[in-house]
């Protein structure tokens, strides 16, 4: 007789998580001298924390609503799926189940806590490198303030 364990309940993405997102890139990008607008959704893909800087194009947070979706639908960084959406690329023709058309533009990355997707985080209105510079930040900060991302030690 074999027994199975079910996996271990993850904490979801919760508002405190997405303002610790937002926060870190936003300052990232303040760092850096760049206006930017950043999109945190949950892994429903609702919206959980949105900002857009006064002095960033309004254009600015459509884009980071999209990197945010594509990342989250597709789990992977924007900045990975580049090459795949060129002419004869795999995700060419690729639709979306959103009702958004997704985004293939660096400055997108799923935010995961224990292996598993949690929601996604979006940053628009710096080159893309950049605002791919400015998420990963963010993810990172999170990951230092998040007790659940942590190892657990032995006392």
């Amino acid at each position: 007789m074999s027994t199975t364990t079910a996996p271990a309940a993850v904490t979801p993405l919760s508002t405190q998580d997405a303002e610790t997102l937002l926060s870190a890139a936003r300052r990232a990008a303040e760092q850096a001298g760049v206006t930017v607008s950043v999109t945190v959704l949950d892994a429903g893909g609702r919206l959980l924390a949105f900002r857009r800087d006064d002095r960033a194009v309004l254009i600015s947070g459509e884009t980071s609503t999209r990197k945010a979706y594509t990342a989250l639908q597709l789990n992977a960084p924007t900045a990975d799926l580049v090459d795949l959406v060129k002419p004869d690329g795999p995700f060419h023709s690729l639709t979306t189940a959103l009702d958004r058309p997704l985004l293939f533009i660096a400055g997108g990355l799923p935010v995961h806590r224990d292996g598993r997707l949690i929601g996604a985080i979006g940053v628009g209105g710096g080159a893309p490198e950049q605002d791919h510079g400015f998420a990963t930040e963010a993810v990172e900060a999170l990951a230092v303030q998040t007790p659940a991302a942590q190892p657990l030690r032995a006392s």
